[in-house]
């Protein structure tokens, strides 16, 4: 018989958590203004907010962690982690920044302005948000697919190329700085990009003189899923796919607190010299001296050990067959989501889950505050509410699809807690007939209103 999932690690310190009642859930998210970011941890039970920065390390990160050089200049750690990106991404310049948004902040100084245009595979909210701050235009240029959760296309995270080509034909050429693909695509629901996707893209690119940057958050779960799904990469390694991968690019942004297996940090990194020296300028401005970048020296350790794990088979074996496992359960339990299932979360389709609850009116925030009224799951609304106004008419932007992101944190929950949330899910679906109203905004921020909103529950 064929021999269990199991994880490849075993459990040597842990970090207690608490049950609450109803009653104190019902009085915290109403004093939280219906926004599930302003919930205090202690106040969540299982938290699926996100995957960024919430994972576990292994030992040999902290391990690193006590070898870290903290010089201000020149530090060895820096050295280590430039090596270690050189010899994974292939990239021969390199800037360390606190996070992701921070490495898309110094490298969108350098390229993008005001008219410009930006095509891609459904950005995601940061780099939206940048974009749209500099009065560019982000573009999604995702497949149809990706829009059917139930269409079970392999890659769900690939550009239309016909899409992709109407923009770059009809656009000026110097209001194009760059196509980003973000790999895995979070937004279409953690889903992968074919190799052949990035090759077709990258020559289009060529074709028109446009330069290809990589969003990396998830690239080692994109490199597992391309060997998965893909014919002729059984045979590869993971390094040799990220390898193929990134000789398609001409520079990565990197939030390191997913697939860096960190709990902070990013860079940005890219074959441009000209970039460089530009991108070396603002790192200097927003973040810090060239070599520590908003980290400190130990977390660079940290980061350049956890880069080496990511593209580890075992590991990456372990973390998709924990979100493959959660989310068949809920498959077969009748739950709507996002198939096939993604590589970092399992997103609810929050329409068809709560058919009765107005667009309007939020479904999909709607959705995360019943799941956590229901048992202190915390999660996040990928829809409207992120979605944001249009820069121009100020009207809310409605997706096609309103999803529940519920993200699994690295290395961090059994899958005992994850039948927690299945079961508290469908108890959820059980009553969704008698869920018929969501939320109405109070107080909002101009850009990127979803972490900071104040919302008021609509009655009936």
């Amino acid at each position: 018989m064929e021999l269990p999932f199991a994880e490849n690690y075993k459990i040597k310190m842990i970090e207690p958590i608490w049950r609450s009642t109803r009653e104190q859930r019902e009085t915290w998210i109403q004093e939280a203004k219906y926004n599930l970011f302003r919930l205090k941890s202690e106040q969540v039970y299982i938290d699926l907010l996100t995957d960024s920065g919430t994972g576990a390390m292994s030992d040999r990160q902290w391990a690193a962690l006590m070898t870290g050089d903290e010089s201000y200049a020149g530090s060895s750690s820096f050295i280590r982690l430039k090596e270690t990106v050189q010899s994974i991404f292939g990239f021969e310049y390199f800037l360390p920044t606190h996070q992701g948004r921070a490495a898309e902040n110094v490298l969108f100084s350098v390229l993008i302005k005001s008219g410009d245009t930006v095509p891609g595979n459904s950005h995601f909210d940061t780099t939206k948000g940048h974009i749209e701050f500099r009065k560019a235009k982000a573009v999604d240029c995702t497949i149809d697919e990706a829009f059917d959760p139930d269409n079970l296309h392999p890659f769900k995270g690939n550009v239309d190329l016909n899409k992709l080509e109407q923009v770059l034909a009809t656009t000026p050429g110097d209001q194009v700085p760059a196509i980003i693909m973000t790999l895995t695509c979070n937004t279409a629901g953690g889903q992968p990009v074919s190799m052949q996707n990035l090759r077709e893209v990258r020559a289009l690119a060529d074709r028109f003189g446009v330069p290809v940057i990589f969003d990396s958050a998830r690239f080692a779960e994109n490199a597992w899923f391309i060997r998965q799904r893909e014919p002729g990469y059984q045979g590869k390694t993971i390094r040799e796919i990220v390898a193929e991968m990134y000789s398609l690019a001409d520079g990565m942004t990197m939030s390191s607190k997913k697939d860096g297996l960190v709990n902070i940090g990013g860079f940005l990194a890219m074959r441009h010299k000209d970039w460089y020296d530009r991108a070396s300028i603002f790192n200097i401005m927003y973040e810090g001296f060239l070599t520590y970048g908003g980290m400190a020296g130990r977390d660079m350790n940290a980061l350049a050990v956890g880069l080496e794990e990511v593209v580890e088979e075992e590991y990456l074996r372990a973390r998709i067959s924990q979100v493959g496992y959660w989310g068949n359960k809920l498959i077969a339990a009748g739950i709507p989501v996002q198939k096939p299932i993604g590589g970092h979360a399992v997103f609810v389709d929050a329409k068809r889950f709560l058919p009765l609850v107005p667009k309007e009116e939020f479904v999909a925030q709607a959705l995360a505050v019943e799941l956590y009224l229901e048992a202190g799951v915390r999660g996040v609304e990928v829809g409207t509410l992120l979605a944001d106004r249009d820069p121009e008419t100020r009207q809310n932007r409605f997706p096609k699809l309103e999803f529940l992101r519920l993200a699994i944190p690295r290395r961090c929950y059994t899958n005992n807690h994850l039948d927690v949330v299945a079961a508290a899910l469908q108890n959820v679906y059980e009553r969704r007939m008698h869920i018929r109203k969501g939320f109405r905004i109070l107080n909002e921020a101009p850009v990127m209103r979803h972490f900071t909103i104040e919302l008021e529950k609509v009655e009936l």
